[in-house]
């Protein structure tokens, strides 16, 4: 009886330790597309003038973390917590363990390159804190997490990693 009991007790406290390892930002679904990382606050002084400003320099990295699925952003959904919106629309093929940077700014989307532009040139992060989700084309969510600059940022550099 004794061992059955310490085998319960230990599972248990096994199961709190992985409760507790998981972040409190970070919401897990079953998507092997994910939030690799964000750079919420582009370098240098914030300037949304299409011409002169710095949005390109913003970006979120999204990444196929499959080992053999291809996933076709098309109708894939990206939000902010305040509501604002891209949607992938066009084909853009992740393979797997490949990424897309979702850049601001005005530019020509590049499979080569891996990258697509939001063409707008306002800011989508909020420098101080904010709540990125990626949602699949059905509307079930694929990956969220939620940032502070001063809680998920210690060198100050404008970039979080989320999934490495």
């Amino acid at each position: 009886m004794r061992i059955r009991f310490f085998a319960a007790t230990t599972t248990a406290a096994g199961a709190l330790a992985v409760l507790a390892a998981v972040p409190a930002h970070a919401t897990e679904y079953s998507s092997a597309l994910k939030i690799k990382g964000v750079q919420y606050d582009a370098p240098g002084r914030d300037s949304n003038n299409c011409a002169t400003g710095n949005t390109k320099d913003e970006y979120l990295t999204i990444k196929n973390y499959s080992s053999h699925t291809t996933v076709n952003l098309k109708g894939y959904v990206v939000k902010d917590k305040a509501g604002n919106r891209f949607t992938f629309s066009k084909n853009h093929y992740l393979q797997p363990g490949d990424y897309v940077k979702l850049r601001g700014g005005h530019g020509t989307d590049s499979d080569a390159k891996n990258v697509v532009y939001r063409q707008n040139c306002n800011f989508m992060w909020n420098n101080d804190k904010d709540t990125i989700y990626v949602y699949k084309p059905s509307g079930a969510g694929a990956d969220s997490h939620a940032y502070t600059k001063s809680g998920n940022d210690p060198d100050g550099n404008g970039y979080i990693t989320f999934h490495g």
